[in-house]
């Protein structure tokens, strides 16, 4: 991963072409895959096959590159980061809150790429009572050791789905009945919006903000009031005040 930092357990870092292949032969979930460039031969076409099967992404480096990654200097051309935590299917989040009997209540990730503020979201969702959080493919934090221990235990009890299309997710969602919230500053007051029933809270970076298409695709935007000196929350911090708005009205709601 482009900020892997040499502190994390070697246990989601594989290295070598053998336990590269047979991780992907065991089902274990690859979030990225680092390969020499320009190497083609027979081990690095098998690992290639299996990447391209479970649609893992895959980047082709120098040398250099890959000494850099290496825990262990013996990567013969092939690292993998496997995910800390096995990912669950949109399917799954949807079913977890069909067995509570309540509103479909999930949070969607857009250029989040700090496993910090990622952890803290995940752990935010599982205390308003989010059903699960949806992370893209590209260009986002994924399920990390360092996302696994700032969740505090999160994980073991939120799914979170890796989606390739975003736009997509939230299209199909809509079809199922949900509809979508994105923060934004230049949004509507969030305490003016009705956020009950089936809902989705969409969560961009402080840099890059939600991407154009994704926010095209929201229902409503939603702004937090702020009176300070500065002109933005922390990503954590924003999802954290806007999903409590959620759970407080879904609370007003049921207490009638």
């Amino acid at each position: 991963m482009k900020n892997q930092k040499k502190s994390e357990p070697n246990q989601y870092t594989i290295e070598g072409r053998n336990p590269v292949i047979e991780a992907f032969r065991a089902g274990k979930t690859i979030d990225k895959l680092y390969i020499l460039d320009g190497c083609q031969d027979g081990p690095v076409a098998s690992i290639r096959r299996e990447a391209k099967k479970y649609d893992t992404i895959v980047r082709y480096v120098a040398k250099e590159r890959l000494d850099q990654l290496s825990e262990t200097g013996k990567h013969q051309g092939v690292i993998a980061f496997a995910a800390a935590y096995q990912y669950a299917e949109v399917a799954d989040i949807l079913e977890k809150a069909a067995e509570k009997n309540e509103p479909p209540f999930i949070i969607i990730l857009d250029n989040i790429e700090d496993p910090h503020n990622l952890g803290a979201i995940i752990r935010t969702a599982n205390l308003v009572g989010a059903h699960g959080v949806i992370v893209p493919k590209n260009r986002a934090a994924l399920l990390t050791a360092t996302v696994a221990r700032t969740s505090a235990g999160a994980l073991n009890y939120t799914p979170v789905a890796k989606v390739t299309n975003l736009t997509q997710t939230i299209t199909d969602l809509k079809k199922q009945g949900l509809w979508f919230v994105c923060a934004d500053m230049q949004g509507t007051t969030m305490y003016d919006i009705n956020l009950i029933g089936p809902i989705g809270l969409v969560i961009g970076s402080e840099g890059n903000g939600i991407s154009r298409l994704v926010k095209e695709n929201c229902d409503y935007t939603a702004a937090i009031p702020m009176r300070g000196d500065i002109d933005s929350l922390n990503a954590s911090v924003a999802a954290g005040v806007l999903a409590y708005e959620i759970l407080r009205q879904r609370i007003k709601l049921i207490q009638g």
